[in-house]
């Protein structure tokens, strides 16, 4: 039974850490498919379209994405390919909570990554999808939407 991990809070340090690739023994451990569960149900449960492993205190190259099919479990992502066409478009983070801000990404991307059976893909992705992507990526590289971000607001939840 997936758990509901605890969500880590900028300003932890370890939201600014880059984070490790995954190895070939650590993908056959039982661990990394209860991780892969528990991130995908934390990212459902907590409203969230991604989840990246530093977000929730581990420094390792993994994120879940929220796909129109279900969350996928994406391990060592590398975007290999970028549109020159960027765009402006909201966010937020479970890790800046209550904050929204402008951020400019890449309009479409492809992606390298090994999936959750250890193959090998390759997503294209554009719009929304490859803004999800890009942000969470941007975690494994110690950096948050804050630093890029225009128009920063906080939003009032009560």
């Amino acid at each position: 039974m997936p758990k509901i991990l605890k969500i880590i809070i900028n300003p932890d340090p370890i939201l600014r850490k880059k984070s490790a690739d995954i190895s070939l023994k650590q993908l056959n451990s039982k661990a990394l498919k209860n991780l892969m569960a528990d991130m995908s149900q934390t990212m459902l449960k907590k409203d969230g379209v991604g989840l990246a492993a530093p977000q929730i205190g581990k420094n390792i190259r993994l994120i879940s994405v929220n796909t129109k099919d279900g969350p996928i479990s994406i391990i060592n992502p590398k975007i290999t390919k970028k549109s020159l066409l960027k765009e402006w478009g909201e966010e937020g983070c479970l890790s800046v909570p209550d904050t929204h801000g402008e951020v400019k990404r890449h309009k479409k991307i492809n992606c390298e990554f090994v999936d959750s059976d250890k193959n090998k893909k390759t997503i294209e992705a554009e719009g929304l999808m490859a803004r999800i992507i890009q942000h969470e990526i941007d975690h494994l590289d110690g950096v948050l939407f804050i630093d890029k971000a225009k128009k920063i607001k906080k939003i009032n939840n009560n």
